[in-house]
């Protein structure tokens, strides 16, 4: 990847081709500018999210240690030991323990609060409360997605995710070495002193990341609110159909998110819920036992949920109960363990039961992408995200000092992007995959267009402006 570059100086007529070529690297130049602050502050807060999770947990679970031992209580116990924290609340989810050190973990609503409560499954001794979401990982978390200005933030995060991905594919294309030697993007050259040094650190350093950082950025993507949600989540949702004979309700499985986190498979987002009510559905719970949290819980059980899970209680008349398990919550490290059981609340019956298998192709390498995105994989995850979190931040921060120090004393408030010398045989090859790129994401294709008709229409003909933009 090559975020801000130099080259030689070019002659000072060109063809259109050549004015384009140059164009091209000018706005690779300016979308780098204002690419770097955002890679940097989604690389900051994605430490901050992933060693908040490793030390205190996604929902705050390993503040609290069970030291108690022997068999544990029935679930109920446990909850109405979390209700007692909260009179008049409502219970609304169970986490399970991921190990015997870890307690159980009870979100109960309040009006518009929403409590956390651990509890020890072994006496139902309430360890200790807190408010959901409001932690430092969750701080983290709506900056890297909306910048804390909601659907404002979100769309120039998108634009900028977008403008990676074309500066990822330009970079290595207007890189690309003309003779097919390699040896001077592999290992960096260590002899060099002052900016060549750093160019050269900055240009391997952005080789080996850049794969990495493209599987970010489209992961990420995927999730943001036009790019994500209105076209590719649009057409890639699991579809309802595959649930025979079963009534849906009003809501989709994005009514289980809470205040902008996401915490459903991305797949199943914008697939309706499951309704409860009807005498749908296949043999789960068994006639003649209660349809409760013991006997749901003895059911995910049964089907061989193990370790970390969560229990989302009925909602409403027809709301149904949720047995869910996937890697973007942290319930397990392996993605293709995900799986969403629906419950109906009056039969006991499984109405559905949804898990990575079922999913498209899409689906899947969300599943896998996001599970690999948030480093909950596995310590080698964690280690590799941590590094690769890092490489970004030096390549934002060397890319603006090269320019820096590249730019000619006494240039004022001249930005001096790059000029090129002769293109070379590929370079139409080079504009219509900067184009094409640019063009499968909407808000940054339409800035890039907007940006390349007023450079050719009116920047390069008002002498103060053309001058400041080199």
């Amino acid at each position: 990847m090559t975020i801000l570059t130099d080259t030689p100086a070019a002659p000072a007529s060109a063809s259109f081709s050549r004015r384009f070529y140059n164009t091209a690297w000018r706005w690779h130049f300016y979308a780098g500018l204002y690419v770097a602050p955002f890679l940097v502050m989604l690389a900051v807060t994605g430490l901050i999210m992933l060693w908040s999770a490793v030390f205190v947990g996604r929902d705050g679970e390993k503040y609290y240690k069970v030291t108690s031992a022997g068999p544990e209580l029935a679930v109920s116990q446990q909850a109405e030991a979390a209700l007692s924290v909260i009179p008049g609340g409502t219970l609304v989810q169970y986490i399970v323990p991921r190990t015997p050190e870890q307690p159980a973990v009870f979100r109960i609503n309040q009006g518009d609060q929403s409590t956390m409560v651990a509890v020890d499954p072994h006496t139902a001794k309430v360890l200790g409360d807190w408010q959901r979401r409001n932690a430092l990982y969750d701080l983290a978390d709506t900056i890297h997605g909306t910048l804390l200005i909601g659907d404002v933030g979100d769309r120039l995060i998108e634009i900028a995710a977008g403008f990676g991905v074309v500066l990822i594919i330009t970079g290595l294309y207007l890189w690309w070495p003309r003779e097919g030697s390699f040896a001077g993007v592999l290992v960096p050259r260590l002899s060099a002193r002052g900016r060549q040094f750093w160019k050269s650190l900055h240009l391997t350093v952005g080789f080996y990341v850049s794969a990495i950082l493209l599987v970010f950025l489209l992961s990420g993507l995927t999730w943001a609110g036009i790019w994500g949600e209105k076209f590719t989540q649009a057409w890639s949702t699991f579809p309802a159909e595959k649930w025979d004979n079963v009534p849906l309700s009003d809501s989709t499985h994005a009514s289980m998110n809470h205040g902008g986190i996401k915490e459903v498979p991305w797949t199943l987002e914008q697939t309706p819920m499951p309704a409860s009510g009807s005498h749908a559905g296949v043999p789960g719970i068994p006639e003649g036992v209660a349809v409760n949290i013991d006997s749901v819980v003895a059911l995910a059980r049964s089907l061989g949920f193990d370790g970390r899970f969560q229990l989302g209680l009925p909602s409403g008349e027809t709301g149904v109960w949720t047995i869910a398990r996937d890697t973007m919550s942290n319930d397990s490290g392996n993605p293709l363990s995900d799986r969403t059981v629906h419950i109906d609340q009056y039969t006991g019956k499984v109405l559905a039961d949804v898990g990575f298998a079922d999913y498209g192709v899409a689906g899947k390498a969300m599943a896998a992408g996001i599970a690999f995105h948030e480093g909950d994989m596995g310590a080698w995850n964690v280690a590799l995200v941590t590094i690769f979190c890092l490489s970004v931040i030096f390549l934002a921060v060397s890319g603006v000092a090269m320019w820096w120090m590249r730019r000619p004393k006494g240039a004022g408030a001249r930005l001096l992007a790059p000029r090129v010398g002769e293109p070379g045989p590929l370079w139409k090859s080079g504009a219509i995959i900067m184009l094409a790129v640019s063009l499968l994401f909407p808000l940054t294709g339409a800035v890039l267009i907007g940006v390349l008709l007023l450079d050719f229409a009116v920047l390069r003909h008002i002498g103060p402006l053309k001058r400041a933009l080199g």
